[in-house]
């Protein structure tokens, strides 16, 4: 089976949790999922949900867990270069069916990996890996390269209300 591209953008809520819902119906189907995250660290509801299909979805990590805004820091810079030198062979030793980049898109906004990288990886990757990218501000060159792409519209937000992230919903 082919391969596709699928990016996950907007300002809207949903992007983590529709790559999430996909590494579940993947791993149903017997595909093995690596699912990277930039930017993030620690655990979230989601991987205690996904440590119940360890055996078909890994999860890793590539983020301080802080929140970036204006330039980052060399550390949050060199987290994400480490992981997009894993990923590349991640994708390219064909093991998986399924790799997500959760929140490559903003990882290339806030200059923590450059697109010309992730464009490479999208363009060598073996025939039969899906790869999901997902986060905000996707960078035009990946929307082009995408086959799929959906936009997150945010309508209306309780955040905004000055409710906070909840357990088990958005964290």
């Amino acid at each position: 089976m082919k391969g596709y591209v699928q990016v996950y953008t907007g300002d809207g809520k949903g992007k983590t949790t529709a790559a999430i819902g996909l590494a579940i119906r993947a791993a149903g189907a017997g595909f093995k999922v690596f699912f990277a995250q930039f930017l993030k660290s620690g655990e979230y509801s989601e991987h205690k949900a996904l440590e119940r299909f360890s055996d078909l979805i890994e999860v890793r990590q590539y983020g301080r867990g802080c929140f970036i805004k204006g330039t980052p820091e060399k550390e949050d810079i060199e987290a994400a270069k480490r992981g997009l030198l894993e990923i590349r062979e991640v994708v390219n030793s064909g093991k998986y069916r399924l790799v997500i980049l959760d929140e490559a898109n903003i990882a290339v906004y806030y200059g923590l990996i450059e697109v010309d990288d992730l464009l490479d990886i999208i363009r060598n990757r073996p025939d039969h890996v899906e790869i999901v990218i997902t986060g905000r501000k996707a960078d035009p060159r990946i929307i082009e390269e995408a086959d799929l792409v959906t936009e997150m519209k945010e309508i209306k937000h309780y955040y905004k209300k000055g409710v906070l992230a909840r357990e088990g919903i958005e964290r």
